[in-house]
């Protein structure tokens, strides 16, 4: 079975990037392309990854997460990441195999993460989720709540915030999408010259297939990209 598509879709995501970068005044490879691989079967995920040299994984869904690591004869050369909505009595089936969670949106799931951290030694990466549409169908944060949970989950010995990630409402048009990045790219701003949580820059993850490039323009560091890689 051939590739070719996920070769040229590749491509173009990131020449697009590039081009994206350039245009924002950034350096080239300043931004992060996240594998979204929802929909990807593995046979796909392992082509992108062998073949292309992307190595940032996103996953949404916990057991899915498990079989794409199961049958990933290189998962370890690999980066995992966890960008859905995580249930807390899932987080011990991860722990130990993603680099960073990016979807923290409540204290009990930090209480739980760290917890799961605790055990196995390690101090997990997270990013705050914040629902910038305010959109009671998505998790997240809303944006009056973020500085103060950046402050309650300081308590947390083996939590480590990075930064925080943004999912955009949908759109009609792409130009669209700026107010909310900038909404948000100006919150994150905010609190990192207040310095809550000691982070020394904070990560930005906003923009998908239909919107990275405004994302990139907005200052995001990671384009978490899906069908856009697999489409046929």
């Amino acid at each position: 079975m051939g590739f070719e598509y996920i070769k040229e879709n590749t491509e173009n995501i990131r020449a697009r990037i590039a081009k994206a970068e350039k245009l924002a005044g950034r350096h080239e490879g300043s931004v992060m392309l996240l594998a979204a691989v929802k929909y990807a079967e593995v046979a796909e995920i392992s082509y992108l990854c062998t073949e292309m040299g992307v190595k940032n994984i996103g996953e949404n869904r916990v057991q899915q997460l498990l079989e794409h690591y199961e049958g990933l004869p290189n998962r370890d050369e690999l980066k995992w990441h966890f960008i859905g909505t995580l249930q807390t009595n899932k987080v011990k089936y991860i722990i130990d195999k993603v680099c960073m969670i990016h979807s923290l949106d409540s204290l009990k799931l930090a209480s739980e993460i760290n917890k799961q951290a605790v055990k196995h030694g390690i101090v997990m990466d997270v990013l705050v989720e914040i629902n910038s549409g305010e959109e009671e169908s998505k998790s997240g944060l809303a944006p009056a709540d973020v500085e103060s949970f950046c402050e309650e989950i300081s308590a947390f010995s083996n939590i480590k915030l990075r930064g925080f990630m943004t999912m955009a409402p949908k759109c009609e048009k792409k130009e669209e999408y700026i107010k909310y990045f900038q909404q948000t790219y100006g919150q994150v701003l905010d609190i990192w010259t207040k310095k809550l949580h000691n982070i020394d820059r904070p990560i930005i993850s906003m923009g998908m297939s239909e919107s990275f490039e405004e994302a990139i323009a907005c200052g995001s560091d990671i384009v978490r990209i899906g069908r856009s890689l697999f489409v046929r």
